[in-house]
């Protein structure tokens, strides 16, 4: 089997098209059919449903993508390993991180692969939950963060941390009187809030809580980007509700930013770092692995990451 033929068969599908794919790969289209056809020739089974649609994999090519993948990766690092040093920890290493959690561990964790394992290529992927929860499906990741111990079923898992929900509103907001360090449900439902849509799951988890308490929440604008959502927060157009992650940069916290304790509420949110399956952990991952447990515990314990509990098995 020709390397080459799992790399297009695996861009196809991920393109969704034969026409996509030549673009990507820089194939002309006939000759790319040609070789799938030969790979499926050879594997003795159709690999793809061909439509007007565009292409999707048969179950015999769902059972080969997996793999496919699998082994590129792993042909990917191989390389990398042959090209450095050796004695030193070297590869590739992609991890999932929602925007929440980049703004608390991202930038520390680049800095510090960078230090200790330059041989090391960090690829950081930012993404909501459900995304980043598919792609560890299809092994596109090898270390992931997320809100749901049932998220990816099959793989490691361990807790990290559990963070509470805050009132969040700029420092000399009128919205909410000067010195208040909490607020009840019923003040946040009654402020101009501006909140994730709700295909995200933080906004089910705050929406949950607030419908158990008969309480309409009074949303003005309903924002995906973190970013965007904080600038409208800062330039007064309204509340929202985050963990204290959302506000950390570089594990400082922003500057001019008041977050308020719910009062009569204790909405968390826990996290839990995915791996892929141990036998297919290689050596960069781990030290990745062990070095982001690190930095969780270093923002927790000397009180940097504000609102956060440490979860232990």
């Amino acid at each position: 089997m020709d390397l080459r033929q799992l790399r297009y068969f695996v861009q196809i599908v991920e393109s969704g098209s034969l026409a996509r794919a030549s673009r990507q790969l820089y194939i002309a289209q006939p000759a790319l059919s040609q070789q799938i056809s030969k790979l499926e020739s050879e594997v003795g089974k159709p690999l793809l449903i061909r439509s007007a649609k565009g292409v999707t994999p048969t179950a015999n090519g769902a059972a080969l993508l997996h793999d496919a993948r699998f082994i590129l990766r792993q042909l990917d690092q191989a390389m990398s390993i042959a090209r450095q040093d050796p004695g030193t920890v070297h590869g590739m290493v992609s991890i999932g991180l929602a925007a929440t959690t980049l703004c608390a561990v991202g930038m520390l964790l680049v800095r510090r692969i960078r230090e200790k394992f330059p041989g090391v290529v960090l690829n950081v992927v930012e993404g909501m939950s459900g995304h980043l929860a598919q792609m560890m499906r299809l092994d596109q990741l090898d270390l992931v963060i997320l809100f749901n111990r049932e998220a990816v079923l099959d793989l490691p898992v361990e807790p990290l941390v559990e963070e509470e929900l805050f009132v969040m509103l700029p420092e000399h907001s009128p919205l909410v009187a000067p010195r208040r360090i909490r607020i009840s449900c019923a003040e946040t439902a009654a402020l101009p809030l501006i909140l994730p849509t709700s295909i995200h799951g933080l906004r089910r988890r705050i929406a949950a809580e607030f419908e158990g308490r008969n309480l309409a929440m009074h949303v003005v604008a309903e924002i995906d980007s973190l970013s965007l959502l904080l600038n409208c927060v800062r330039d007064g157009m309204g509340a929202t509700i985050k963990p204290m992650s959302a506000v950390l940069r570089d594990g400082d916290m922003h500057e001019g930013w008041r977050t308020l304790a719910i009062s009569d509420a204790r909405m968390k949110r826990p996290n839990y770092l995915y791996s892929v399956d141990p036998d297919r952990v290689s050596p960069a991952a781990a030290a990745v692995r062990s070095e982001l447990r690190d930095i969780v515990k270093q923002l927790v314990g000397s009180g940097t990451w504000k609102g956060v509990n440490l979860l232990a098995e």
